[in-house]
């Protein structure tokens, strides 16, 4: 019976120290999506910003940066896929490569992929896609510029190899709660509705916009600068839903710890008793036996 009640105090010390562990990681979720959700506001007001330099652009040409060359059948485009490189997500990685997927092959043309997690590459490795390039997820806000950065370098190198070239990105977005839900866009070159919203912007004041400089170079730094903020973007979101797809996962199982351990203690308590119990009858039966002699 001894070494039966060492075996569950010694399960109760097991559930107690993962009970720790997944407390712990529930505090650096919630921390890490309210750091990587703060990036992704600070990023609101230079997006706006570049939105309306591209429609004082616009305003002033009339010209159009929206192309059919995606249509084509001899185009060639690059996919990038944010997911994640750590486990314990939930469904996080199994949900954006479905969804990429699933759009991926009505693309026109021969469809190139980007993976940004290591999880993620495994999963459309086993599955009808081949990814060529793969990125580490970032693990700070910090790390997010130099990750961005070697995607667009490395888009720029791919588009001027091809005469057609599309660039599509797919990742989670957080939503209320701890639930995400999956988005994918077109960066470039930009479709026919972004190109009407930048139209329809007003500007913020009564002066008349003025472009200095050529209208086309000006043009072509901002859509650099639209690109970089839109690929920051996507991976602070995917960041955001996968602590918070993480953080629901943790929740799950301190849940299940806490049952368990209400369970291990009740079995604890049951076993000790019933020990107390024989041990009590060992001492009456061997009192009564003198009692008789």
């Amino acid at each position: 019976m001894s070494d039966t009640l060492i075996n569950l105090q010694r399960r109760k010390q097991s559930a107690g120290d993962m009970a720790s562990v997944v407390r712990t990681m529930k505090a650096m979720a919630t921390s890490n999506i309210t750091q990587y959700e703060n990036s992704v506001h600070s990023l609101q007001d230079y997006y706006r910003t570049i939105s309306l330099g591209i429609h004082a652009c616009f305003k002033k040409e009339r010209i159009s940066v929206v192309a059919d060359n995606h249509n084509k059948k001899d185009s060639k485009s690059v996919a990038v896929i944010f997911g994640s490189d750590q486990g314990l997500v939930g469904r996080f990685n199994d949900s954006i490569s479905t969804y990429a997927q699933d759009i991926i092959k009505d693309i026109p043309g021969e469809t190139e992929v980007w993976v940004v997690g290591e999880r993620v590459y495994s999963l459309l490795v086993d599955g009808d896609l081949s990814p060529t390039k793969r990125f580490s997820v970032p693990n700070s806000v910090t790390a997010i510029t130099p990750l961005v950065n070697q995607i667009l370098i490395r888009s720029e190198a791919f588009r001027q190899d091809e005469q057609f070239f599309s660039l599509y990105i797919f990742h989670n977005t957080p939503t209320e709660g701890a639930n995400y839900k999956q988005e994918d866009q077109q960066l470039f070159p930009p479709d026919k509705k972004w190109e009407e919203e930048i139209t329809k912007m007003e500007w913020p004041s009564h002066n008349v916009p003025q472009v200095i400089g050529g209208t086309e170079s000006t043009l072509g730094t901002l859509i650099k600068e639209y690109l970089f903020v839109s690929l920051y973007k996507a991976s602070a979101e995917s960041l955001a839903a996968e602590n918070a797809s993480r953080l629901e996962a943790m929740e799950r199982a301190e849940k299940n710890i806490d049952e368990m351990l209400d369970e291990l203690q009740q079995d604890y308590n049951r076993l000790r008793q019933s020990t107390i119990d024989e041990e009590l009858f060992d001492v009456i039966a061997g009192f009564e036996a003198l009692k008789k002699k």
